[in-house]
């Protein structure tokens, strides 16, 4: 690599370490820890490539991309993040950032990106939109692989006329993600329609609804469930769209292509709706995103309900390790109550087995159907994230990351199941006990006083 690179972020280790990474790889490096430093390098020309955080003492760097695009048009800025929401991913599509990457983030593939954006001469840039605060209501948050290759997708997908269909479990945020799209696309000023199957159901139907959304967004809500008769009107009302046509989105629980196999679901409507196909994992398939969204909903709580509620080790373990049926809905649901029910700030363990006890699927995670092997389960799951990426490849450095995603986990499971005895636990995992030790730091494994997982 050659260039110059301008380093900002709070963080001194990351300075440290990016510095040293690109100064190796043959850059200049400028690093600070003030955005007001940073544009004061941009302003006086210094610089091939910026990489900066958003969080930072003194302003915020996501809104310093329309100033900095302004003052050198086509310098890249690489966005880098522990504010791992899909606002953040989709703010910075917005503001015209050259890529963006959540905190932590991978060194060698920083590093890939990095000489890229130093090779590459970007075109003359359109004027960017100011960022818009994200809002409160959008429990879409999540710092998984899943969960990141998701926002990636819904900001690339997100201005363009593609239809869309989202598909994931019941209560996993899908109508959320329709409504992020239409809300930071270039049709966010107009009317933004869900449809349902009632809607369809009279001849007049499919003209009313366009007439209602009127080149903003419709929404088929849970289209998997419409009769025959209404998969035809809607096939005829997409065909008969002039302009101002509304972007369709739509939104199915239920896999479309094996009810397409079963033939209960229309071949010309299921190539209609499918331009570009988002699936919102569910829990089961991000737990470590788990607590992060049990801190969000706690702290929406505290700002709604006016009280101060934080989950108990013991009470956070038990919140991780159940199987969430009914995914992100029923996970607010649950901590809405316990701030209510809870006597003390501290949520116990028991306060939360009341709550979940009246509710079904008490039990240890599930990756699949009864009988499901291990291996046909990681290979669904691993199957899952390629195809999250929309036809391109994921980020290079899966092996590594895959073997992170099982092992952090694994070695959570076995020291519950152990009661957090740590040389029992290597004696069942069957690794040295030093092994395991090295593995609980370079992992940030919480190691706490454990019991067995019920």
């Amino acid at each position: 690599m050659d260039g110059t690179v301008l380093v900002a972020d709070d963080d001194r280790t990351i300075r440290t370490v990016l510095t040293q990474a690109l100064t190796r790889a043959g850059c200049k490096v400028h690093a600070t820890s003030s955005l007001m430093t940073l544009m004061r390098w941009v302003e006086e020309g210094k610089g091939d490539l910026v990489i900066s955080d958003v969080i930072m003492p003194d302003g915020n760097g996501l809104e310093a991309l329309p100033r900095i695009s302004k003052l050198r048009p086509g310098l890249p800025v690489i966005v880098i993040s522990a504010q791992n929401t899909i606002m953040t991913a989709i703010q910075a599509a917005e503001a015209e950032a050259y890529d963006y990457l959540p905190k932590p983030f991978d060194l060698p593939d920083l590093m890939k990106r990095s000489a890229r954006a130093l090779d590459l001469k970007r075109r003359a840039p359109v004027k960017a939109a100011a960022p818009r605060e994200a809002g409160d209501d959008l429990p879409l948050v999540g710092r998984t692989q899943a969960m990141q290759a998701l926002y990636r997708l819904v900001a690339r997908v997100m201005n363009t006329d593609l239809p869309v269909l989202v598909t994931g479990e019941s209560g996993t945020g899908k109508s959320l993600i329709a409504r992020a799209i239409h809300d930071f696309s270039d049709r966010r000023t107009l009317p933004f329609v869900v449809a349902q199957a009632a809607d369809l159901q009279w001849v007049e139907g499919p003209a009313s609804l366009l007439a209602r959304a009127k080149g903003g967004s419709l929404v088929f809500d849970e289209v998997a469930d419409y009769d025959e008769e209404t998969q035809a009107r809607i096939v005829r009302m997409l065909d008969m769209m002039g302009d101002n046509a509304p972007r369709i989105m739509s939104t199915s629980q239920v896999d479309l292509a094996s009810r397409l196999e079963q033939g209960s679901f229309r071949q010309d409507l299921f190539y209609r709706l499918g331009g570009v196909t988002l699936h919102v994992p569910s829990l089961r398939e991000r737990v470590d995103d788990i607590p992060l969204l049990a801190d969000h909903f706690l702290a929406r709580g505290e700002r709604d309900l006016g009280a101060t509620r934080r989950l108990s080790n013991e009470a956070r373990d038990l919140v991780r390790a159940y199987s969430w049926p009914g995914n992100v809905r029923q996970l607010e649901n649950t901590l809405r109550r316990l701030m209510v029910t809870s006597a003390e700030a501290d949520i116990t363990r028991a306060e939360v087995e009341a709550v979940l006890g009246n509710q079904p699927a008490m039990e240890p995670l599930k990756g699949g159907g009864e009988g499901e092997k291990l291996s046909s389960s990681v290979a669904r799951h691993l199957r899952r994230y390629f195809d999250l990426h929309g036809g391109a490849l994921p980020p290079p450095g899966v092996y590594q990351r895959i073997l992170r995603e099982v092992e952090a986990p694994l070695i959570e499971i076995a020291l519950d199941a152990t009661a957090g005895n740590q040389a029992k636990c290597a004696d069942l995992l069957g690794i040295n006990r030093n092994t395991l030790r090295k593995k609980i730091t370079d992992l940030d494994i919480r190691v706490t006083r454990r019991r067995k997982l019920m």
